[in-house]
């Protein structure tokens, strides 16, 4: 097997959507006599860093020095946020918005089982995103690779200008896409779809033919150098000058795949940072995503499971 390289020695920024993820565990043993749903009685909860702060955590895990930067509101979920964050020792720049609610994902699981998801969010105002990016103009020096992590809740308003700065200092880029107009990643390094996505900006595939003839039009278009398409139970499949090459899904179980994406970016830009070719980093990101697809929640892979 590859040897794994030093991750210590990378260092990464990550900035994008945060969130905070709260479980509630709780017990099923009736039906509501209001309406046809469980009762589930809560016995206890969770918070985790979800988001942007997930891709941070997952890269902490691996050893190396993350800096994350986003926009929280001025409440108690910015707050348990910031607390996560600093007890997993990432160097977290969170914005406050007054006028913003951080995003919450509440899940009520009863056996186990994922029974409801709950999400409160709006968008940030543009004076907080302003700031955030001469925050970021000044971070971006001290790191070897850029993660622009987009959820789709604003907080990547200026990815644009994000990225044009980024590869100005000579900095890789890695971009989770979402929604349907990838134009905003214009000149990215990689953009780290899912079939889903993927599908949803260029169209349903035939074959792998036509899926490398559609990949390849797309990276020309955006000027991208890989395309990491992640695809489940059949592994992921890395798209660059070289062509097409795939590695199979390596998860024993797959018991839950919330986050699963973020620790598959995280991990290529970690690798990507300790010296590893796109190649060799996918090899590792898909050890790791095959360890958190069989954890609960969005969940990290150590080192140590890596090398598992």
């Amino acid at each position: 097997m590859m040897k794994l390289p030093d991750t210590r020695v990378a260092r990464v920024l990550v900035v994008g959507d945060v969130m905070l993820d709260r479980y509630w565990f709780g017990d099923v043993s009736r039906i509501s006599p209001e309406a046809p749903v469980p009762v589930v009685k809560v016995e206890r909860s969770e918070e985790r860093p979800g988001g942007a702060a997930n891709v941070a955590r997952n890269i902490a895990a691996l050893g190396a020095r993350i800096a994350l930067l986003s926009v929280v509101g001025a409440d108690e979920a910015g707050a348990s946020l910031a607390r996560l964050l600093a007890e997993a020792s990432i160097d977290a720049s969170l914005h406050e918005d007054a006028q913003l609610n951080t995003t919450v994902k509440l899940r009520v699981l009863g056996r186990q089982q994922q029974l409801l998801r709950i999400d409160f969010e709006n968008a940030p105002t543009h004076e907080v995103l302003q700031a955030k990016l001469a925050d970021f103009q000044q971070r971006i020096v001290a790191c070897d690779v850029v993660i622009l992590s987009d959820y789709g809740k604003g907080g990547l308003t200026h990815i644009t200008e994000m990225i044009r700065l980024a590869r100005e200092y000579k900095k890789p880029v890695l971009v989770d896409p979402k929604g349907d107009d990838y134009t905003r990643y214009q000149g990215a390094s990689i953009i780290t779809p899912n079939r889903a996505e993927l599908r949803e900006v260029v169209g349903r595939w035939t074959s792998e033919e036509d899926l490398l003839a559609r990949v390849t039009r797309l990276r020309n278009d955006l000027g991208l150098d890989g395309l990491l398409l992640t695809r489940s139970e059949e592994g992921m499949t890395l798209f660059s000058d070289a062509g097409a090459v795939h590695e199979p899904a390596l998860a024993r179980e797959v018991y839950d795949v919330s986050g699963a994406g973020d620790t598959v970016i995280a991990t290529m830009a970690v690798m990507l940072a300790s010296g590893l070719t796109m190649a060799e980093s996918m090899v590792w990101a898909n050890r790791a995503a095959g360890v958190v697809v069989g954890k609960l929640g969005t969940a990290t892979c150590s080192i140590d499971e890596l090398k598992g």
